[in-house]
């Protein structure tokens, strides 16, 4: 088997922890690359830096939070590589395991104990193709305290006009994220659809809206003179002006992740119980 490994360079213990998996991968035999960044952590590991984009492996693990996750997952997406979530941060619904068990699930990676779980992205239009999202596209003014005027369409049906802060376009991964905060719905990953949330809508009929991932969603910009930014997971911004239209729609390629187990509502009710405030 052949891993990459990733982690948060600027927090100490995600640095310490991704030094213990490469020791631990070391140990049994697997050849190891590791991400650059971590590699001017860890400079007694420099001949096994690798750029994450250029990395050609079985598997990559990632210690860290969702960011952590999403920012790895645009660099390997298309290239169809699982990706084994350590976590390091608040939440972590991305994530797969607890630093304190890493070592332990790593091993039983390495013994074959594992599945490949696939997730749903969304891909996005502007005049050409963006980056695919996996979590979700918020769509924001450029000015603080001012309101986009927006045009929703799903399969060019007018589904609603209004007045928001904003807008969330979510797959079911980003259910748990900014969308269910914004009031969204909780959405198993298994389902196959996508989730338009808008954020403090002027509007008392605007609701969160539930949609076919089969479907084709298109919202434009209808106030002259007010700009927006397409936000894609948190690591890539757009730039829309009036009478732009933004166009989302299913993805070709899926993201992967290795798992250990299936407990998806598990991890939903323990990872709530604190409001993403660690302990």
């Amino acid at each position: 088997m052949r891993v990459g490994v990733v982690a948060r360079s600027d927090i100490g213990e995600a640095v310490e922890l991704g030094k213990k998996i490469v020791d631990f991968l070391i140990e049994n035999d697997v050849e190891t690359f590791i991400d650059t960044p971590l590699t001017d952590e860890l400079k007694e590991y420099k001949e096994l830096s690798c750029e994450l984009e250029d990395m050609n492996v079985d598997m990559v693990i990632a210690v860290g939070g969702d960011g952590t996750i999403l920012r790895t997952q645009s660099f390997i997406n298309k290239k169809k590589i699982p990706l084994f979530g350590i976590n390091m941060g608040t939440v972590g619904f991305l994530t797969e395991i607890d630093p304190e068990n890493a070592l332990t699930a790593i091993g039983e990676v390495l013994k074959g104990n594992y599945f490949v779980e696939e997730r749903t992205q969304l891909q996005v239009w502007h005049n050409k193709e963006l980056h695919s999202a996996l979590n979700e596209v918020v769509l924001m003014t450029r000015k603080p305290a001012k309101m986009l005027h927006i045009e929703i369409k799903v399969d060019d049906e007018v589904v609603e006009e209004l007045r928001a802060d904003g807008l969330i376009v979510a797959t079911p991964s980003g259910s748990t994220a900014y969308s269910m905060s914004a009031g969204g719905p909780i959405v198993d990953p298994r389902v196959g659809a996508f989730i338009i949330v808008p954020i403090c809508p002027f509007k008392l009929g605007a609701r969160p809206t539930v949609v076919s991932n089969d479907s084709v969603i298109k919202v434009k910009l209808l106030r002259e003179g007010k700009k927006a930014i397409a936000v894609i997971d948190g690591q890539f911004e757009e730039e829309i002006n009036y009478m732009d239209e933004i166009i989302f729609k299913k993805a070709e390629n899926n993201a992967y992740f290795v798992r250990l187990t299936t407990d998806f509502y598990r991890k939903v009710r323990e990872k709530l119980t604190k409001g993403g405030i660690s302990s």
